[in-house]
């Protein structure tokens, strides 16, 4: 079984060294303290990007998430926007990977030490942790021929006024719960319905289903705020193809002739099974030409 975050392992990386707090360091001595509250409570949030025809796409709209969510957690992230960014382009220098793809980066920042294991923000002690993670990480190529295997998780996706799902923070227990339930039930990964019981997304990324050549994705309210999945629906208008933000349930799912799943790790990854129901197509015509398409406004795109 693989997941959409299957990837090809590189021994390039054993050498990569990681930003840490404003320094480089190898990869087995980047280490935090354990009264670091994203470590005590997974208080942070963070982002992942990717290199798209040498670059890091849609830098920008990552940095208006990440900002967007650091102030609604009432995280000071200790830096500026063009700070965030410097830090993020002198690490893939530093490494010697500009101009290069397959490289994927994760950029987190937890609020920092705290004096004690406690959930209160102010028993914080001094600035936050910020932590960058580069590394040479091709999606893996095979679940484009496979697709992935989903089953419909017991858990389910919260309303915005329980956890809102639209922040990208280190909290992800229910996620990985989730996650755990669907690979306990021989799948690749978990679909999560919203309280209501209509779909609502995939424990680490996006869902969309293609019927009658349409394609339908969740409202957006009890979902991850998925940068690559607004590009899909941006797409969608760019090439003609009618696509709908609206409730629909899993018996639309079963009936669906593709389904796929994005984010900013794979772009677009194909579904093949869903609850022991084949998906009619892996990587149909709608799959295939919004796939296609995003390689290339990814390349391009800011």
């Amino acid at each position: 079984m693989a997941g959409s975050q299957d990837f090809i392992a590189d021994p390039r990386n054993d050498k990569v060294e990681l930003y840490l707090n404003g320094d480089f360091v190898p990869r087995d001595k980047a280490m935090v303290s354990v009264f670091d509250a994203g470590w005590i409570l997974g208080d942070g949030i963070w982002e992942g990007l990717r290199n798209h025809g040498g670059r890091l796409a849609f830098m920008e709209r990552h940095l208006d998430r990440l900002f967007m969510g650091a102030t609604a957690i009432d995280l000071d992230i200790g830096l500026t926007r063009d700070e965030v960014r410097k830090a993020l382009e002198d690490t893939l220098e530093h490494n010697g990977m500009t101009g290069e793809d397959g490289v994927h980066v994760r950029l987190m920042i937890t609020r920092g030490l705290k004096k004690t294991p406690n959930q209160d923000p102010r028993h914080t002690i001094g600035g936050p942790t910020v932590v960058i993670v580069p590394e040479y990480k091709p999606a893996s190529p095979e679940i484009l021929k496979t697709g992935l295997t989903l089953f419909t998780s017991a858990i389910r996706c919260c309303r915005a006024d329980m956890f809102d799902m639209r922040l990208n923070t280190h909290s992800r227990l229910n996620l990985i719960m989730a996650l755990t339930q669907a690979i306990k039930a021989g799948a690749d990964e978990a679909l999560m319905l919203d309280d209501r019981g209509f779909v609502a997304s995939c424990n680490a990324t996006n869902f969309f289903i293609v019927r009658h050549g349409k394609v339908m994705t969740s409202t957006g309210a009890n979902c991850f705020n998925g940068i690559t999945r607004a590009n899909m629906i941006e797409l969608c208008e760019q090439l003609g193809i009618p696509c709908a933000e609206r409730d629909f349930s899993l018996a639309q799912v079963y009936d669906a002739d593709e389904v796929f799943v994005t984010g900013s790790f794979g772009g677009l990854t194909p579904v093949a099974m869903v609850d022991g129901r084949k998906i009619r197509q892996i990587m149909g015509p709608v799959s295939t030409r919004l796939r296609e398409a995003y390689i290339d406004y990814a390349k391009t795109a800011e």
